[in-house]
């Protein structure tokens, strides 16, 4: 798992939606969404299911492969 992948990813599916929608509807906090966009942090498996729920994705494509 690497974190400049996953932050790609994570930038790339958001768009231009604000990162405070979609930390709001993932019940995460905007840093902690920034964190995970930056390559800082890699989020805990709950918070994956609930970004992968969100932008409608599987947890896979997004975090592993």
């Amino acid at each position: 798992m690497n974190a400049n992948i996953i932050a790609k990813r994570l930038t790339e599916l958001r768009g231009n939606i604000p990162r405070e929608l979609v930390a709001r509807e993932c019940d995460i906090t905007v840093s902690a969404l920034s964190n995970y966009e930056n390559g800082i942090r890699i989020p805990r498996d709950e918070v994956k299911l609930r970004l992968a729920k969100f932008y409608k994705k599987s947890v896979q494509s997004i975090f592993f492969d």
